[in-house]
């Protein structure tokens, strides 16, 4: 998944006491799943050229993505705990590779099933690399210094976000658009001959991006890590019955069910904002529709730094709680004032956006026990099915009422979050 802590300088004397090489080949990876996540937004513009898709179909692209989390987070989990950090990492930039380059016979047959198997297998290497990365990079080096690693690597993760939408935008756009008028005059030949064209546009960036993680998976078999002491204590004692009393703790499953929505917004409005800047402002080109996504991820880091600085000051729920409102109130504005003003507050909202994901984490496992961190980890981890049942919805909505309309279905999953922060805040006062 996208973004999860706050970003934070790095304690420079603790880390040169860390293996430098084995922290930057996993430190690597939270860019490389930042390139897969945020190229699924401009995918779904790219298809629904390609394919003719509805706004629901198009929507898939990021139903089968988080399909993939849902069903592998606790797989993956088991499969670290069984064979080790390094073999779950491995794993999954093989899984990651192996999903990408199927999008070349995807595209030479013109098949969108296929696609959505591709996109399924790479969100299952993800699964592996988000389930095993974060907690490998807290172990690469010293304990006082887990904290800061952990903040250092997760500060590439928006740059690959970026890298992503860049990287469709220049090489996957391929700035010829039809409108379906054009598209009903011409005749079967060119049509189709459009259409395989729109599809093959990915084929070399994909056969690029699953060629480089292979050989980022090479790179890591060849380096030697280091043991650590959590691999030297292999004991599951202490997790028996954790999984039978965290889906029975309605304080934990709120947690669940707030990033639920939490991602299920945050994939839902970046996967429909080129839609919605072209449906709203007519004219736009896909390529400049693309900057609206750009622009919203720079927000996104602007905001993991003022997120950060304001929870030194007031308690994590209030600071959720504020922004969850703001985003309200951002997106009804998008559903009320289609056109340049709503554009805008959409990209505004990814401010507000950057600090849940952690957040929603961090009051999710406050206060447990080791096993139940663990296991509640894996739970938070499935909870972004969000992102494929809410993008779903809201295409489904798009398709009835409009896209402008649809984005009522976020400003509720931020009415949601708003609800859990005020619960866990309990009116918190501002701290020292």
């Amino acid at each position: 998944m996208q973004q999860h802590t706050p970003i934070a300088a790095p304690a420079t004397r603790a880390l040169a006491r860390t293996p430098l090489i084995p922290l930057v080949l996993i430190v690597s990876l939270f860019f490389l799943w930042g390139v897969a996540n945020n190229l699924n937004d401009v995918l779904v513009a790219q298809f629904k050229k390609a394919f003719t898709l509805s706004d629901l179909q198009a929507g898939l692209v990021q139903s089968a993505f988080y399909l993939g989390y849902f069903l592998l987070a606790i797989p993956a989990g088991i499969f670290m705990r069984r064979f080790g950090y390094k073999a779950a990492v491995v794993f999954g930039l093989l899984l990651y590779g192996a999903g990408a380059l199927l999008f070349w016979p995807a595209a030479a047959t013109a098949t969108y099933a296929t696609f959505l198997l591709g996109l399924f297998v790479i969100a299952a290497g993800l699964a592996f690399l988000e389930t095993s990365a974060n907690p490998w990079v807290t172990l690469l080096g010293p304990r006082e210094s887990a904290a800061s690693r952990l903040n250092l690597a997760q500060a590439f993760n928006p740059l690959g976000s970026i890298t992503g939408v860049l990287i469709g935008q220049h090489f996957i756009f391929t700035g010829v658009e039809r409108t379906p008028a054009e598209l009903a005059g011409m005749d079967a030949m060119a049509r189709t001959a459009y259409m395989k064209s729109e599809a093959a546009a990915v084929q070399m960036p994909y056969l690029a991006i699953g060629l480089g993680v292979i050989a980022w998976a090479v790179i890591i078999v060849a380096t030697r890590f280091p043991r650590t002491a959590a691999e030297d204590d292999g004991s599951d004692a202490a997790e028996r019955g954790v999984l039978g009393r965290l889906p029975r703790d309605g304080r934990f499953m709120s947690a669940v069910l707030a990033q639920f929505f939490y991602v299920g917004a945050q994939v839902a409005i970046f996967s429909y904002m080129i839609r919605y800047a072209q449906a709203t402002m007519p004219g736009t080109a896909d390529k400049t529709a693309a900057n609206f996504i750009t622009a919203g991820l720079l927000c996104f880091m602007a905001g993991r730094f003022a997120g950060a600085a304001l929870m030194k000051y007031l308690r994590p729920a209030r600071v959720l709680g504020t922004f969850a409102l703001v985003n309200v109130a951002l997106a009804a504005t998008a559903a009320i004032v289609p056109g340049s003003v709503g554009i805008y507050a959409l990209v505004a909202s990814s401010f507000f956006m950057s600090i849940m994901y952690p957040t929603i984490f961090a009051l999710g496992v406050e206060g447990r026990s080791d096993a139940e961190r663990k296991l509640g980890a894996s739970l938070l981890v499935m909870s972004i099915v969000g992102g494929a049942v809410i993008t779903a919805a809201m295409g489904a909505t798009s398709d009835r009422f409009g896209i402008a309309h649809a984005m009522l279905l976020p400003m509720s999953c931020f009415v949601a979050i708003s609800l859990f922060a005020w619960r866990r805040s309990g009116g918190g006062e501002a701290v020292a």
